[in-house]
């Protein structure tokens, strides 16, 4: 049997190792970034909150247009399926839908190609490794790209369209930072590549409520915040937020709550994260855990 230790796919039914998996080079997937994603983990040998990534893929594939042929039961089914072939606990499980390659030669008819999915996992991966965190991660605001406009891209719907976040990273990394924050064209926070901001002052915790996806992650931070007994806001936050702010944290499917030390040239807490991010962070892996929001992966024995 082939080692799926290292990342598997699946594709058109079958599993195969990762390093395996492969699309077409005219594939509007590959041609346009024509794919709409989503990515849900597996932690301890379960998926958190696999129903709401689901429910989020289905409106992704609805805003785009997209019939792969596959049901909700289907499509989970092929993940329970991959995962537990590949035999990995923790993992970051990724389900695509490309919207393929024209069934009728020549057409440049979007509905005319033939949509597809396939899935992968590959080993946990963390947004920003956990000793960066408990270093004191520093985020870096862009200062040459904006992110690309509602109107022109749907942010809500999760697609492969990165190339501002490419851009923007490019600029953190050239400037020693871990990863960046995009503004809109207003001068507004929006996201960052795979990961929501919130920024907390004077007890009361904010998020961008325009250019961003809806992140599962983000939501079970704004319930945990809730649950802290903060009071949360989801409303445009403008670039000034956070040189006000007492604290600033991320979330992401890889990684869960990720406190923030540094924004461009200002320090938090003398460089180190807290007290009340960290607090939620710690939560939210109590979170993970709970029976409520796992399902259980049937791995062959």
């Amino acid at each position: 049997m082939a080692d799926l230790s290292k990342g598997a796919a699946w594709m058109k039914g079958e599993i195969l190792p990762i390093s395996e998996a492969k699309i077409g080079v005219t594939d509007w997937g590959v041609t346009h970034s024509d794919i709409a994603y989503d990515v849900v983990p597996v932690v301890s040998g379960g998926f958190f909150r696999l129903d709401a990534y689901l429910d989020r893929f289905m409106e992704s594939l609805a805003a785009v247009r997209m019939d792969v042929g596959l049901s909700r039961a289907g499509i989970a089914e092929a993940l329970h399926q991959m995962v537990a072939a590949s035999g990995l606990r923790d993992a970051y499980c990724a389900m695509v839908a490309a919207r393929g390659v024209p069934m009728i030669p020549g057409s440049r008819d979007p509905r005319d190609c033939g949509n597809h999915f396939y899935a992968w996992a590959v080993p946990y991966i963390h947004v920003i490794r956990p000793e960066v965190i408990a270093a004191g991660a520093k985020l870096w605001i862009a200062k040459d790209v904006r992110r690309i406009p509602a109107d022109s891209v749907n942010p809500r719907a999760k697609n492969y369209h990165w190339g501002d976040f490419t851009q923007g990273l490019f600029e953190a990394k050239d400037n020693g930072f871990e990863t960046v924050v995009l503004l809109d064209h207003q001068g507004n926070l929006t996201e960052g590549p795979g990961f929501n901001i919130f920024v907390i002052e004077d007890g009361i915790v904010r998020t961008p409520d325009t250019g961003i996806l809806e992140g599962v992650s983000r939501r079970t931070a704004l319930e945990i915040c809730t649950e802290m007994g903060l009071e949360t806001r989801v409303e445009p936050v403008p670039l000034d937020r956070l040189w006000s702010a007492d604290e600033v944290f991320l979330t992401s499917s890889g990684g869960g709550i990720l406190p923030i030390a540094q924004v461009d040239e200002r320090l938090f807490g003398n460089g180190k994260p807290g007290p009340l991010a960290p607090r939620a962070r710690d939560i939210y892996w109590d979170w993970v855990a709970r029976p409520a929001y796992r399902t259980e992966i049937a791995y062959p024995a």
